[in-house]
């Protein structure tokens, strides 16, 4: 995996995310000014650090001086640290992506669209009401983690996934077990994990059935193009591990 040294600010590759102490960043995407893998710094002289800095776009800076004040030395983002140019990478980054989230030292879910003024669990909060609990990989990415610190837009901390765990069940419809990790998700009924993807959308159609793959434990390789039958053959992957004829409920 890819992964950004937060002091150097450079991509490193290691062979293992078990072997690194890394923050993952949970974000809705700017597809206009998102910055990708080959946009991303790569120069390792120390003398260019300020520049290699100021090339950076201004989420990935907030987020490797988030995590280097944190104590991390490296940081995984979705958008620079995939090569989604190479078809082959892109697959294997999406069929590791659940690993990559559970060994994670923390989550920072980076919103956008929310202020850090007002509290998070009033019924009218714009947190409650942030485009980050519509996406569908971002269900993966609020459930997998061992610890999520929630960011405002000025990355500032909002609150932690155990202290907002009653208002995210009820943005969320994911049982409080679940969030508070008291109950493992394989034990989870495969109605039940659908029924917390039903109302989420994706920018590719593909990605309605890529982004569950975690969440039910099964991988197959991903085909960007295949449209509709991605979503099949998550269903036929998910009736060969789990026994479970509710899945037949969700077409």
């Amino acid at each position: 995996m890819w992964v950004l040294n937060t002091t150097t600010y450079q991509l490193e590759f290691k062979q293992a995310a078990s072997s690194i102490a890394y923050a993952i960043l949970s974000h809705v995407w700017d597809h206009a000014n998102e910055q990708t893998f080959q946009h991303t710094p790569k120069d390792d002289d120390p003398e260019l650090l300020s520049l290699i800095r100021a090339k950076l776009s201004p989420k990935i800076r907030a987020c490797c001086d988030y995590a280097r004040a944190k104590g991390l030395m490296y940081a995984w983002i979705d958008a620079c640290c995939i090569d989604k140019t190479s078809s082959a990478e892109l697959s294997e980054a999406i069929n590791s992506m659940f690993d990559w989230y559970s060994y994670a030292e923390i989550c920072y879910v980076y919103l956008a669209d929310v202020s850090d003024a007002e509290n998070p669990a009033l019924p009218s909060s714009a947190f409650r009401r942030s485009k980050w609990f519509t996406r569908g990989w971002t269900l993966q990415e609020l459930v997998v983690p061992c610890g999520n610190v929630f960011l405002s837009k000025d990355w500032r901390m909002i609150g932690t996934k155990t202290n907002l765990a009653k208002a995210i069940e009820e943005i969320t419809g994911i049982d409080l077990d679940v969030l508070l990790r008291t109950q493992p998700l394989h034990t989870v009924s495969v109605a039940r994990r659908m029924s917390w993807a039903a109302n989420r959308e994706t920018t590719r159609v593909e990605d309605e059935a890529y982004c569950l793959m975690g969440i039910f434990g099964v991988r197959f390789p991903a085909v960007y193009g295949e449209g509709r039958q991605a979503f099949i053959r998550l269903q036929e992957e998910i009736l060969k591990r789990i026994p479970d004829q509710t899945l037949l409920a969700w077409g």
